[in-house]
């Protein structure tokens, strides 16, 4: 039961984090190196903690556990924004869930093996958890027609919604965040 309740404090703390960090949600000048950044961020929180737990409980799909807790109090947490007034179209919450599964499905396929599970589980985790976040971004309506439609004055500079550039990252931050996720996951 302890080691649930620690899952359970790391994973608010990782919300927290994942709200602090900022999203990928504001349509900038430097959208797509927000999303690169913010990739990595989430693939090292969720293989980190994850593994930590997946091996000091020993449990298969403590990882998925995990993710579900960080998932659902992002809910709530961006429950705030909607009070704020944006449109629920507008809110997205990171997509842990199958990156987490995907984590524990190497654990239980390794036979509970540690340096496979941060090996083989650290390369899923990096490679996937940007290619989910993206798809989970492309079903959300445009975020900067939707920001002009329902302006916030009140927003700080940093945050306002400008005229997006084309081409950073050869327009790949998903290729981006998967490479340096698999290679720093692994590593971390």
């Amino acid at each position: 039961c302890t080691h649930y309740l620690f899952i359970v404090v790391v994973a608010v703390n990782s919300t927290l984090l994942t709200i602090n960090a900022g999203d990928y949600i504001f349509d900038t000048d430097w959208a797509w190196t927000s999303f690169t950044v913010f990739s990595i961020s989430q693939t090292l929180m969720l293989c980190v903690g994850a593994t930590y737990y997946l091996t000091f409980t020993g449990v298969p799909g403590t990882a998925t556990y995990y993710g579900l807790i960080m998932t659902v109090y992002t809910w709530v947490a961006k429950g705030a924004w909607f009070a704020l007034g944006y449109p629920y179209d507008f809110i997205v919450a990171p997509i842990w869930l199958p990156s987490a599964m995907l984590l524990d499905l190497a654990y239980w396929a390794t036979k509970k093996n540690k340096h496979s599970l941060i090996l083989f589980g650290g390369v899923l985790v990096g490679m996937s958890l940007p290619l989910f976040n993206m798809v989970n971004l492309i079903t959300v309506a445009d975020p900067l027609e939707t920001a002009f439609k329902y302006p916030r004055p009140t927003l700080p500079p940093y945050m306002t919604p400008i005229e997006p550039q084309v081409g950073k990252f050869y327009n790949s931050p998903v290729a981006l965040g998967a490479g340096a996720g698999a290679v720093l996951a692994v590593t971390f």
